[in-house]
């Protein structure tokens, strides 16, 4: 009987919103079971600091400053990780934005533009990594939802944060649908409320305080915890899973 394996050597790997939070810690997790890591983000300051952990570890990385929103800046990323480190083998796509506005008054240029990273980004990621993979002979795809794909988040004025993330969900049971054929596969990790940075700043912290209560196991997830689920869809170990929706939520969504 042939066991199951975690392990990542000799894939190369992408992340996208690898600067900071759940995408910075999912690229040095990725990096620690074996991966190659594309760490690419629109903000170059935070890459640096992703590749020189991953470098320090004796893993291999490379920095590049793209914009989801921009097809082109997405297709030289993918050829530059390609160049550098190798067949592209895998993809985890994690940038998004986030902010609070009531639906009564929120503008269509605050509605476009988290749509557009969180939800078209995803599209233009997936798009230029798919190219890439179906070259290669199929791979695997992780993007990042939200357990605000499940549920409308109580006390959160988020209609677009939640209507881009159950989009996320949809569109990628489609496309694992579409791309089975290619021997790809697409699957979603879904946080619940995770202890990033900008959660735990002073500044948004007394908006999600009090939605610890909701979470059975009573606290919210730190970035490490997410990194298992990540290394289990992008790995042989769930070789037979596509379309999954993968909550990580600390059973939120159980009640």
């Amino acid at each position: 009987m042939k066991m199951p394996s975690f392990r990542l050597e000799g894939r190369v790997v992408i992340v996208t919103g690898a600067a900071s939070g759940i995408g910075a810690g999912l690229a040095r997790g990725l990096a620690h079971f074996g991966a190659a890591v594309g760490c690419v983000d629109v903000s170059a300051g935070g890459l640096a600091q992703a590749v020189a952990d991953i470098k320090d570890s004796g893993g291999r990385a490379v920095a590049i400053s793209a914009d989801v929103r921009e097809e082109g800046s997405l297709t030289a990323a993918v050829s530059r990780v390609e160049k550098e480190l190798g067949p592209l083998a895998g993809a985890v796509n994690c940038a998004g934005v986030h902010d609070s506005f009531a639906a009564e008054s929120m503008t269509l240029q605050q509605w476009q533009r988290v749509v557009d990273v969180n939800l078209s980004g995803i599209f233009l990621s997936c798009q230029a990594e798919g190219r890439a993979l179906i070259r290669n002979g199929g791979g695997s795809i992780v993007n990042v939802g939200s357990i605000s794909a499940h549920i409308a988040n109580r006390g959160l004025r988020q209609v677009h944060y939640n209507a881009a993330k159950a989009g996320v969900a949809h569109f990628s049971r489609s496309l694992a649908l579409e791309w089975a054929e290619h021997g790809i596969r697409v699957n979603v990790v879904s946080p619940g409320y995770t202890a990033t940075p900008m959660a735990k700043s002073p500044e948004v912290w007394p908006l999600v305080e009090h939605l610890v209560a909701d979470i059975p196991m009573a606290r919210m997830a730190e970035v490490e915890e997410l990194i298992g689920p990540a290394v289990f869809l992008l790995s042989d170990a769930s070789s037979y899973c596509t379309g999954v929706d993968l909550l990580v939520d600390g059973g939120a969504v159980c009640w």
